[in-house]
């Protein structure tokens, strides 16, 4: 007899498991859903898939009254339009400071400590000085995505910096390399595919600081929906707009694995 922990899925039985615990959830969120709504018509807890879709055809498909805006997209461009900056800036700064800091040691002794305790300041107890600092427009919340995701990269660059074999360099500096070219010709080719593993992971919480920025002091965007519709508890706006940014949150960590892929095959290549 196999043991559990020896049996592998085909493929076809990954995406059947893959897809089942989707499936068992939207049935139990519309048994739930009908219930309610069999008591009580006007119940905006649960609402069924039909009010969902007909809001998210007034937000998608119609422009709004007041503006002319397609709201839905219009918010869906502000956010990623933020995110995006803010992680792009983020990374840069991260790989900086990271690789400087993991891979020569003057830097390390003063910036090290320093990155550490940057990165146990809780960002969003940072918000309300960014906002006195930088105002309410655009660069406040991006401001506040940097602040939240470069200490987690610029970390995580310094130990897969510190992690590469030191033998490397050794071999580098015996052949004649500077500084300047065991960094650019050793260290960094090594680190992209890393960096692009670090911003995947930094994702949640970029995320996570657009929608609070965006929910405090905004008037656009997907998390400033979200919190201004809660006030009429439009449950029918609020669950698509949360599929809609886990949707994008997926795809925008697929196309870095895609990139990741495509442009360092040898970093995923199984020794022989």
């Amino acid at each position: 007899m196999k043991r559990l922990i020896n049996l592998t899925p085909t493929k076809p039985t990954r995406w059947l498991l893959g897809i089942l615990p989707f499936a068992l959830i939207i049935l139990v969120y519309i048994f739930a859903s009908d219930a309610r709504l069999a008591e009580n018509a006007s119940d905006k807890l649960l609402p069924s898939f039909g009010q969902m879709g007909e809001t998210l055809h007034t937000y998608v498909l119609e422009p709004s009254k007041r503006t002319g805006e397609y709201l839905f997209w219009v918010d869906t461009y502000s956010s990623l339009k933020r995110l995006l900056l803010g992680i792009t800036i983020a990374a840069l700064i991260g790989f900086t400071f990271g690789l400087l800091t993991g891979a020569i040691p003057t830097f390390y002794a003063p910036i090290a400590p320093l990155l550490t305790v940057i990165s146990l300041v809780p960002p969003m107890a940072l918000l309300p000085i960014l906002f006195i600092v930088f105002g309410l427009d655009e660069l406040s919340k991006v401001a506040l995505i940097v602040i939240g995701v470069a200490p987690f990269i610029a970390r995580d660059m310094q130990r897969c910096t510190q992690e590469i074999p030191h033998e490397q360099i050794v071999k580098a500096q015996t052949l004649g390399a500077s500084t300047w070219q065991i960094l650019v010709r050793v260290l960094i080719p090594q680190l992209l595919p890393r960096l692009i593993h670090a911003v995947r992971l930094s994702l949640g919480a970029g995320w996570l600081f657009l929608i609070a920025a965006e929910a405090i002091a905004s008037t656009d965007g997907l998390g400033y929906r979200i919190f201004l519709v809660r006030r009429y508890m439009s449950m029918d706006v609020i669950l698509p707009y949360v599929a809609w940014i886990t949707l994008l949150a997926f795809v925008l960590d697929w196309l870095l694995i895609k990139i990741s892929h495509t442009c360092f095959s040898w970093h995923y290549q199984k020794p022989q």
